[in-house]
């Protein structure tokens, strides 16, 4: 299988290095695609640099992985799913691997998540994806992550040729024996930072951010980090909103 890595933190992150040497001891024939700069909060945005119709990317060497190609691309990362679809980077890829994410991806604020839009982008295109990210903005305990990876990576290669599924986890930023293992969780119904309104001026307006320190609910991706459990959860691509009457909108 063909597995393409991508991030919204940068080809230079270490996530990205973790996750694509999960990808190479899987066997997978593993390219590496990611924006040259930060591009979180970016979604499923399709915002990339061009100079006379050309893609703007170049050739990097990661270390630890020699033998893979990787491209830091002038693109955000849902960008660079698109076109990966197409064969911008090789064939087509059977697989997308994005992360591993320097931050936690939960709660509904997966909407706005790069990491998890170029992971719904694949999905949108036929291809299954999985999206990895770590609770600590700059994590320490990569084999906890890794160890996670490997194991939904494996159920994802073993699940192949049906419908495509994109699958998010997130990890304690712990020692693997500090883990308490790996559980499903629905999603949170905030994310982990929420938003206030400050000063409102004219021409502006202030904001500032805040984790969230409201009562977490039972079974839900934030609830189960905060106890020490990594958790997985299956997301929906796109798609139409089921039992919604439009009759009175619609000619006959």
């Amino acid at each position: 299988m063909r597995a393409l890595v991508t991030n919204d933190d940068g080809i230079d992150s270490a996530g990205i290095r973790a996750l694509a040497r999960v990808a190479t001891e899987a066997k997978l024939d593993v390219v590496v695609a990611a924006p040259d700069t930060e591009y979180s909060g970016s979604s499923a945005s399709l915002t990339a640099l061009e100079e006379d119709g050309k893609l703007l990317m170049h050739e990097k060497s990661l270390p630890g992985l020699d033998g893979v190609r990787a491209f830091g691309v002038e693109a955000t990362p849902g960008f660079i799913a698109f076109a990966a679809a197409y064969g911008a980077f090789g064939p087509a890829p059977d697989l997308v691997l994005s992360g591993v994410n320097h931050g936690p991806n939960t709660g509904h604020a997966v909407l706005h998540s790069g990491t998890v839009g170029a992971a719904l982008t694949a999905r949108t295109h036929g291809t299954s994806a999985l999206a990895m990210s770590c609770v600590s903005p700059d994590p320490v305990h990569w084999e906890s992550a890794t160890e996670m990876a490997t194991r939904v990576l494996g159920w994802l290669v073993d699940n192949a040729g049906g419908d495509p599924l994109t699958l998010s986890v997130n990890v304690p930023d712990r020692p693997l024996a500090d883990v308490r293992g790996l559980r499903t969780a629905r999603l949170a119904s905030f994310g982990a930072v929420q938003a206030d309104v400050g000063e409102t001026g004219e021409g502006y307006v202030t904001m500032t951010f805040h984790e969230v320190d409201e009562e977490l609910e039972p079974g839900t991706d934030a609830a189960l980090l905060a106890d020490g459990w990594a958790t997985v959860t299956s997301l929906a691509a796109p798609c139409e909103a089921d039992g919604v009457d439009l009759s009175a909108l619609t000619d006959t």
